[in-house]
């Protein structure tokens, strides 16, 4: 049986979409990386295997944007959620032949107060009625009364993505769905924080639009939360205005 080692890597094409201000995104640190279960449509329309990451490119973390003024509508300096496609087809290459990820575009940036300092992924994709949803995080600057300067409180959000063009999104909540508000989600090891990581369509209970979705809680405990997909998206969504680009 074939192995097939999809990995992260550039080629030496130029334009806006495989380089950032002359970084190559495998140079670059990365996190919250999760795959589509299937092929999906590249931006050629061909089935290719889709990941969604978050290139850590220097200059872009909390630490370093977090006293910055708040002043816009989008900052394309900060940590983002990128899409990138991998070919999956075999065929003349050896057995163990690394697959390479060549086509990477950004896919959202921070756009909420919610989420002003970053965004990343959090649970893997999953296919609905409205399209691929996937659960992610967002971080803000908060102000403990308790303690001298920032601290940073991690959110949750849902974002839907186009099934014919996952580079589409279809919807994003202007609000979190979750947010820190329990004893347990606002004292732990890290203070502040409910990130999401797994989710789980309840077929098994004959509820196909019922999701849970399991999130970290404080990075102290782990907790569950239930959502329940709307027969319809609402309307006036949050997204990323056409001409934030690269």
């Amino acid at each position: 049986m074939a192995i097939f080692r999809p990995y992260l890597t550039m080629t030496s094409q130029t334009h806006a979409g495989f380089r950032y201000h002359g970084i190559q995104i495998g140079h670059v640190d990365n996190k919250d990386a999760s795959l589509f279960p299937v092929a999906i449509p590249n931006p050629s329309g061909n089935p290719e295997l889709g990941m969604l990451h978050r290139p850590l490119f220097p200059g872009t973390r909390p630490e370093e944007t977090a006293c910055h003024p708040a002043s816009r509508e989008v900052d394309l300096d900060r940590e983002s959620i990128w899409i990138s496609y991998c070919k999956v087809a075999l065929n003349g290459h050896e057995p163990n032949h690394l697959g390479r990820f060549t086509s990477h575009h950004r896919l959202a940036t921070p756009v909420s107060p919610w989420e002003r300092l970053k965004i990343g992924g959090g649970t893997p994709p999953i296919l609905t009625k409205h399209g691929w949803l996937i659960i992610y995080h967002g971080v803000s600057e908060m102000v403990d009364p308790s303690h001298e300067g920032h601290q940073l409180c991690y959110s949750t959000g849902v974002m839907v993505l186009s099934k014919e063009h996952p580079q589409i999104i279809r919807y994003r909540s202007a609000e979190p769905v979750l947010t820190p508000l329990l004893p347990q989600e606002r004292q732990g090891t890290v203070a502040n924080v409910v990130f999401p990581t797994g989710i789980d369509r309840r077929d098994d209970l004959g509820s196909p639009d019922r999701l849970d979705v399991y999130y970290g809680m404080a990075d102290n405990r782990i907790g569950v939360a239930r959502l329940d997909v709307p027969d319809s998206l609402p309307a006036g969504a949050v997204a990323d205005p056409p001409g934030a680009k690269v």
